[in-house]
């Protein structure tokens, strides 16, 4: 074992190296430019376009444009929300929380060229089921001789999937559950693999369905409750602005059991747990926004850039501004364990309210990535392989819950990175097409309403 975790070590430190730093915000920001900064004018458009409804509409697809936004959020807000801003900052201190959200404000960007090549590009399977994403997006948009890349991708997204969307997640949980209710670690594997089979067994509609329902009432009172925290103490809220900006560019200096971290950790771990949790670049999302009832690639592209938005610049900062106010990021803590701290020394029941949160979290990420992982494993071999692969995915839940964390998060972040090379790759060749559909369907400067 030992040999194997100094392996992921090294391959970590290479594929999450500046190169992969500077490839990630560097397409975003490409893209953000590219499109003249269209993303974060249109906000309030595209939450108009989630809330207004089809009604009549006859379009192509498998689920609504909402249900495919609830089913990318399902499987973006999770660990990383809760757990991964709490190792951001015990690891890069309070400057990570700056970078994080540079990476969402350049994410929208990905997130939406992601969506829009997944639409553009999609295909029906054997079974009438839409299949999309960057594998899709690859082989349609760029030709065959790019087929290998496109093979990369949905093999990594298959491997990373049972590590971001699954281990990761019961890992997580039974930690969490452990830690406050004494739960067995194989308890909390056997009910998440149960609950999971449930519902991943009747495909995308039931998972939409369940994730419709769900992620906006978990990801509400969650807000709610860490807003409440955050009104409690507003006093205190620009001078926490201060400390995350200074210490984004000065680093932050050792106090308590935190051992002090330099700029680099800072954006080192910002962006890796930013793009955690958010996932944008990685090439998920697109797959489920690829199912969804539109025949405008576009209006889709702007719900899907929603995701981040929502994921990091409030659900990941409401998280990171708790943190930062109890004090407890000083006291060497980390993790899913900092979170539950963080909450509990402001709030009553605070840990109860992570550990709760955490659990539901961690089963809509694995639903959604369920579906990741079932996308990838049809561009190899097929529907037929669909049944083995949703067997595989409930088998590797309790085994997850009884792994060692820190190898597993490890392996996550590696394989995210292996997973995201392919598709950022593929989104800066395919540039010219998301920008060329964004002036059609939105005028040369953006500012024309979306057609129809």
């Amino acid at each position: 074992m030992e040999t194997i975790t100094s392996v992921i070590v090294g391959l970590n430190g290479l594929v999450w190296g500046w190169p992969m730093l500077i490839l990630i915000l560097g397409t975003g920001a490409y893209l953000m430019v590219g499109l003249g900064f269209m993303p974060l004018r249109r906000i309030p458009q595209a939450f108009g376009l989630l809330f207004r409804g089809r009604k009549g509409e006859q379009d192509s697809g498998d689920i609504s444009p909402f249900q495919a936004l609830m089913t990318s959020l399902s499987a973006t807000i999770g660990t990383g929300n809760i757990a991964g801003v709490a190792t951001a900052i015990a690891l890069g201190g309070p400057g990570a929380l700056f970078w994080m959200w540079c990476t969402a404000l350049v994410g929208m960007a990905t997130k939406y060229a992601e969506a829009v090549c997944a639409v553009h590009y999609r295909e029906q399977d054997e079974q009438g089921n839409f299949s999309g994403g960057p594998m899709y997006y690859i082989k349609n948009g760029l030709g065959p001789k790019w087929r290998w890349l496109a093979a990369t991708f949905a093999f990594f997204g298959v491997f990373a999937g049972f590590g971001i969307g699954n281990t990761v997640q019961a890992n997580s949980v039974a930690d969490a559950l452990h830690a406050t209710f004494s739960l067995p670690v194989w308890v909390t594997g056997a009910v998440l693999a149960t609950a999971v089979a449930l519902v991943v067994l009747g495909g995308v509609k039931r998972i939409a369905s369940v994730a419709g329902v769900l992620v906006p009432v978990m990801a509400v009172a969650y807000m709610a409750m860490g807003l409440v925290i955050i009104a409690m103490n507003i006093s205190e809220i620009p001078a926490l602005f201060l400390l995350v900006i200074d210490a984004a560019f000065n680093g932050a200096a050792a106090v308590g059991g935190f051992a002090g971290a330099s700029v680099v950790a800072a954006i080192r771990f910002g962006v890796a747990r930013g793009i955690f949790s958010n996932e944008a670049g990685l090439g998920s999302a697109p797959i489920a926004h690829a199912a969804a009832r539109t025949h405008n690639s576009v209006n889709q592209g702007l719900i899907a850039m929603l995701g981040t938005f929502i994921d990091t610049i409030l659900v990941c900062s409401i998280t990171g501004f708790v943190i930062l106010l109890s004090g407890a990021w000083q006291g060497g803590e980390s993790g899913a364990a900092l979170s539950a701290l963080a909450f509990d020394s402001l709030i009553g029941g605070g840990d109860f309210i992570v550990s709760v949160g955490l659990a539901v979290f961690a089963f809509t990420t694995m639903l959604g990535w369920a579906y990741y992982g079932e996308r990838c494993v049809v561009y190899f071999f097929g529907t037929h392989a669909i049944f083995a692969f949703r067997l595989a995915w409930v088998a590797a839940i309790p085994l997850g819950a009884m792994a060692e964390l820190d190898f597993i998060w490890l392996l996550a972040d590696t394989l995210n990175a292996l997973m995201a090379l392919p598709n950022l790759l593929a989104l800066l060749l395919l540039s010219p097409v998301v920008f060329a559909l964004t002036r059609e369907r939105l005028g040369s400067n953006g500012s024309a309403e979306a057609r129809e």
